[in-house]
Formats: structure tokens, C-alpha cells, sequence
């Protein structure tokens, strides 16, 4: 069977293609550019990106199932709209790809942010209402592809939407935010933490729960894929049991994270790094709800997430093995 995926230098993407390979698929990978990583993998590399329709129709060739990771991840809007085209007319734009190849089976990831977390007094499950235009700018991307992606089922394609939380662990060969976090605490560069934390999922059973997907999911559902909440002060905890370095376990309120924010803005324009913090993520950590129901990923797709303590040493051990741990 050949599959093709998207996003393949992400977190998701390369854990994704190397399990696929090392169970005897063959593996299309769509990139915008060629990782060290993602290139020593025994894969098809196809340059392009989600508005460039001609690559799409060439990573999708001759391929039985497709994998949509794909997307703009942003905690700082979208003032160029960018996060918009590449999440919802990208997703777009592969359907109708995989229209246009005859693809037998279309699995779209989306994110636990597309649906509205109100009310958070109520476990969140698949029949949430999704955000509308009143949330951030990617959650409204993820959102609009999501209902893209539905659409596209109810008019007869074999379309499935896996919804994962905060994803965390091993291999992160090109960290991205919960993989940067923990280099953060272990370096010291985290100065104190602020209450709330995230629906934590390890992607080792990320990656097993969308395999799992190709046969077991049906098609025009939805499946939350997710572990367990967290407090970051928990997480912080788990890199200094692990790692064997005292990390910051001081905790702050929000309204003082909120006085900084100007300066941590400034100083990220200064210095044209990443922020430490946004709005946006502070409001992440204490809004997000919960209460995640990941029963159905359960009985339908075999989702069985490992504690978040076995997360954590298994990520450290990756980091010290891959000398990661001074940048």
C-alpha cells in the first residue's frame, strides 16, 4: 500500500513516516524543504506546498491513502493570513487533489483548539460545536478545514478528522513548541510558571491511533486523540525527576504574566526570536478544557496513551542521546 503524507518534517509527520515505512508501506512525503532528518528516510521527498496544486496531484499519485498533517501553527494571529490559506484553502486544496486521484481514504488532522471548550464543566467530546469567527486565527483555520474535510465525507469521500491534544515526545528532531518548552526548563530559560496546563498525548501513540485509522476508523467521524490533563507545574516536575536538574517550579498569576507581556513582545521583536508567552497562549493554559473524552479513539482506533511521567524520560533520554540538550 502507498500512502502519502503532508507535514512530514513536523513532529506528527516524520514519527508518522518512519512507522509507516518500518511497517512495510511505501511512504509519498510532501515538504517545504528537505530536512536532514526527513531525508534519511527511505521515501519519496515531493517539493511543494498546500496552495500549489500541480505537487499535490504528484505527491498523491498512485496513492491508496492520504495523511493531511500539514498546517501553520501560530500563538501570534495572523496578520499576513497565512495561517488561514495554508490551514483551511490548503486543506481544501488537497481534497479536491485526492478528488482528482481517485484516493481511497483521506485522514485530516485538525486539533483539539477547532472546537469550542465551553463549557468546561462538561467533558469535551466529537459532537462539540466547532469555533466560529469570534476565536483565534488558528483555531478558525483549523476549524474551517475541519468542516471542509466533513463536507467532502457527506458528499461521498472516505474522510476521517483526527483531532489530537498537546503533543509531546520522542523522536523531535525538529522541536516545536512542547518539545522547545522542555529544552527551556532544562536549560533554565523559563523564568516562573503560570496556573493551568494542557491535555498532554504522547506522539508514539499519536502515531499508532492513525495507523490504526486506516482500517479501523469509519469514514465521516471524528475521533478525539487524547491523554491526560496536566498542570505545566506537573510537567516541570516530571523534566526535573527525569533530567535530574532543578527546573522552575515557582508559580505566578496570570494577571502577572499579562504586565510582562509587552516586554516579552518587545524583546521577541528585538532580538527576532520567539516569544516566551502570548495572549494567546496564556489563554491556551487556562481556558482549555479538562475534561477531554478520548473514549471513542479508545474503542474504535485502539488508543491506549502512556503516562506523561514515561513521556518526559523517554524525550530526555532522546535529547541527552541526540545532543540536543544545550540548544
Amino acid at each position: 500500500m502507498k500512502i502519502a503524507v503532508t507535514g512530514a518534517n513536523g513532529h506528527v509527520g516524520y514519527n508518522l513516516c518512519k512507522s509507516l515505512l518500518d511497517k512495510g508501506f511505501q511512504v509519498n512525503a510532501l515538504t517545504h524543504k528537505h530536512t536532514e532528518a526527513i531525508s534519511k528516510l527511505d521515501l519519496t521527498l515531493i517539493k511543494g506546498d498546500l496552495l500549489d496544486k500541480s505537487s499535490l496531484l504528484e505527491l498523491m499519485d498512485g496513492v491508496d491513502v492520504v495523511f493531511h498533517l500539514a498546517a501553520q501553527i501560530s500563538i501570534t494571529g495572523d496578520p499576513s493570513g497565512s495561517v488561514y490559506r495554508n490551514n483551511a484553502e490548503g486543506t481544501r486544496n488537497m481534497l479536491s487533489a485526492a478528488k482528482d486521484r481517485n484516493i481511497k481514504r483521506f485522514i485530516h488532522f485538525s486539533s483539539i483548539h477547532a472546537f469550542c471548550q465551553d463549557p468546561q464543566e462538561n467533558a469535551l467530546n466529537e459532537s462539540r460545536p466547532l469555533v466560529g469567527t469570534e476565536a483565534f486565527a488558528y483555531d478558525r483555520s483549523k476549524a474551517d478545514g475541519e468542516r471542509a474535510v466533513m463536507e467532502a465525507a457527506r458528499n461521498g469521500m472516505e474522510a476521517i478528522v483526527l483531532s489530537p491534544t498537546a503533543i509531546i515526545g520522542p523522536a523531535d528532531p525538529e522541536p516545536g513548541l512542547t518539545g522547545k518548552a522542555v529544552l527551556q526548563l532544562i536549560n533554565h530559560k523559563i523564568p516562573a510558571l503560570v496556573p493551568g496546563g494542557y491535555n498532554w498525548i504522547d506522539v508514539r501513540d499519536v502515531v499508532s491511533t492513525a495507523i490504526s485509522a486506516i482500517e479501523k476508523a469509519r469514514p465521516g467521524q471524528k475521533y478525539l486523540v487524547a491523554g491526560k490533563w496536566h498542570s505545566v507545574q506537573e510537567l516541570s516536575g516530571y523534566v526535573s525527576k527525569h533530567s535530574g536538574i532543578k527546573t522552575v517550579q515557582t508559580v505566578l498569576p496570570f494577571w502577572s504574566a499579562k504586565i510582562g507581556l509587552p516586554f516579552i513582545t518587545l524583546y521577541s521583536k528585538i532580538t527576532g526570536s520567539e516569544p516566551l508567552y502570548t495572549s494567546e497562549s496564556l489563554e491556551i493554559i487556562a481556558k482549555g478544557n479538562r475534561l477531554i473524552d478520548n473514549s471513542k479513539s479508545r474503542n474504535e482506533l485502539g488508543l491506549d496513551p502512556r503516562p506523561l511521567d514515561e513521556t518526559i524520560r523517554d524525550l530526555y533520554e532522546w535529547f541527552k542521546n541526540n545532543n540536543y540538550l544545550s540548544k
